[in-house]
């Protein structure tokens, strides 16, 4: 099971994303998704989502918070315990990621893009402010097909 962090980037009215749509054999291929990848040897939560955010986007987090915990299963795909950060302090500019392009995204928006319809649930939490959760999202393809939520 690897481990990754995922960060979605926001001002009062979006959320800074990335369509995925430049990586080889991406599980996430066409998908709209916040910046965030996969730990290195030694890595912290922290350190690799302040790391990732800089690496895919340029800026540098201020002030970012822990949110949830997701446990991603698609068959086909290794599992993923990824930690859900979000940013509202940030200094740096926007450059260009290899892996996809980067768009402020309208929250209000966010039903018009592709997502996988499990981050459709934890955005969802998002706006609400939800306290601490920790989801479990399990696929075949890009069906959601079972989902387990607990709140903290």
């Amino acid at each position: 099971m690897k481990l990754s962090t995922l960060c979605y980037i926001e001002d009062e009215t979006s959320y800074l994303m990335m369509l995925r749509n430049k990586k080889k054999n991406d599980v996430n291929a066409g998908k709209w998704i916040g910046p965030g990848g996969k730990f290195e040897n030694g890595e912290s939560p922290e350190e690799c989502v302040l790391r990732e955010v800089y690496e895919e986007t340029g800026l540098t987090l201020d002030r970012y918070m822990l949110r949830g915990v997701i446990t991603f299963s698609s068959e086909g795909w290794e599992d993923e315990i990824i930690f859900l950060y979000t940013a509202d302090k940030w200094h740096g500019n926007i450059t260009d990621c290899c892996e996809g392009e980067l768009k402020w995204i309208k929250k209000d928006m966010l039903d018009t893009v592709n997502l996988w319809e499990g981050d459709k649930i934890f955005l969802k939490l998002l706006a609400e402010n939800s306290p601490f959760f920790s989801i479990k999202l399990s696929y075949i393809g890009d069906e959601l097909t079972d989902q387990k939520l607990t709140l903290y």
